[in-house]
């Protein structure tokens, strides 16, 4: 029993440094090759969102100056419509 309790003891805390290690090397990767971190604005956003049932949704993404409508479902995305940012309906 005291061997068990020696292991854990050293196992356990190793175990916890190399998860906190995994996610910060993760987290550094991200910022090199996603471009993603401090100082970079997102070009793209999500402006709203619409929940139509089970894995069905509709999004509102702006990118580059237009708002796109998207279908959202378990198979993927569908564009359905595109408008410049900003427009409001009837115009």
């Amino acid at each position: 029993m005291g061997w068990y309790l020696a292991k854990m003891l050293l196992l356990v805390p190793l175990l916890g440094l190399m998860i906190w290690g995994s996610l910060k090397l993760t987290q550094r990767l991200q910022q090199k090759l996603g471009g993603g971190g401090a100082g970079h604005a997102p070009r793209a956003r999500v402006v709203e969102t619409t929940f139509l049932g089970p894995g069905l949704k509709l999004a509102v993404v702006e990118f580059r100056g237009r708002e796109i409508l998207l279908g959202c479902s378990r198979a993927g995305l569908t564009r359905l419509a595109e408008v410049p940012a900003g427009e409001e309906a009837g115009q």
